[in-house]
């Protein structure tokens, strides 16, 4: 008799750079009530708003746009206090060359796109244009794009293409710009879940004890990933530790909140939304 599956569900963003907090919970070395599901960042976001999740991981442009609907969970966040490798902007020429051109930006991270966006408009003071499309099939073409932007697994692997030497950083730029940690990634909850009585215990403990389970056990989170990744093991250790960051504590909170204080004068969301977090 097939197991009933769990009337909670759970979304997770299908990239690497979630699998320490993750697999535990995959495996069943840590209990976990949720159903995962799987899915690029966007798509999640379409399902917490649809409702068909009731938490999941979550770009901070979406808590942004509507933080109504959700609670934040605690100390949890996928960010970067300096090169988190897997944002990229690759360029056939100088960034600082690009005024006139188009870039190619992934439909997959709305956060990044909007982080390109003030970088390119406040920071670097360049006047570019935008194209949304697919990036690794547009390359190698004849209309192959001046510049292009690439997240996740993509920005891994295409980050030594021959034809884009130039390559920024974007959470390096971040730090580089604000002196703060960037925050690309949240773990939400619904609060429609919670209304309905869905939700009575925190999620974020699970998730959390993945991390610190992920953290500890390093060896073995490298042992998954390194089939067919583009990095080395000392890359992707350094990937995991170093590039990126997985709590939400004071200075990661204040690079949040930069960020969304540029965003709403930049006018590309209603207002600064405040941070309201689960059992507050």
């Amino acid at each position: 008799m097939e197991e009933a599956k769990s009337s909670l569900r759970m979304g997770r963003i299908n990239y690497l750079n979630v699998l320490p907090i993750y697999h535990p919970l995959e495996a069943g070395i840590l209990p976990c009530e949720y159903e995962l599901v799987s899915g690029p960042p966007a798509l999640l976001n379409d399902m917490m708003s649809a409702g068909l999740l009731q938490v999941s991981s979550c770009s901070c442009f979406e808590y942004a746009r509507h933080p109504d609907r959700y609670f934040l969970v605690r100390d949890l966040s996928i960010g970067s206090g300096g090169p988190v490798m897997s944002v990229l902007l690759l360029s056939k020429k100088p960034i600082e060359q690009l005024s006139g051109h188009e870039i190619l930006i992934s439909g997959e991270s709305h956060t990044s796109v909007a982080l390109l966006r003030l970088l390119m408009k406040d920071q670097y003071k360049l006047k570019v244009s935008y194209r949304t499309g697919k990036v690794t099939p547009a390359l190698g073409k004849p209309n192959a794009p001046e510049a292009f932007l690439a997240i996740g697994d993509e920005a891994l692997r295409l980050r030594n293409h021959r034809d884009y030497p130039y390559m920024l950083d974007m959470a390096e730029a971040w730090r580089e710009w604000t002196g703060l940690p960037f925050i690309f990634g949240l773990w939400v909850i619904s609060r429609k879940a919670c209304a309905e009585g869905l939700i009575q215990e925190d999620p974020g403990g699970i998730l959390r004890q993945g991390r610190d389970w992920g953290l500890a056990h390093m060896d073995i989170i490298l042992d998954l990933t390194a089939h067919g990744c583009p990095l080395s093991r000392d890359e992707l250790y350094r990937y995991y530790t170093e590039g990126l960051v997985y709590t939400l504590r004071n200075e990661e909170i204040d690079g949040l909140r930069l960020f969304y204080s540029k965003l709403a004068r930049a006018g590309l969301i209603g207002a600064e939304p405040s941070l309201e977090f689960f059992g507050d």
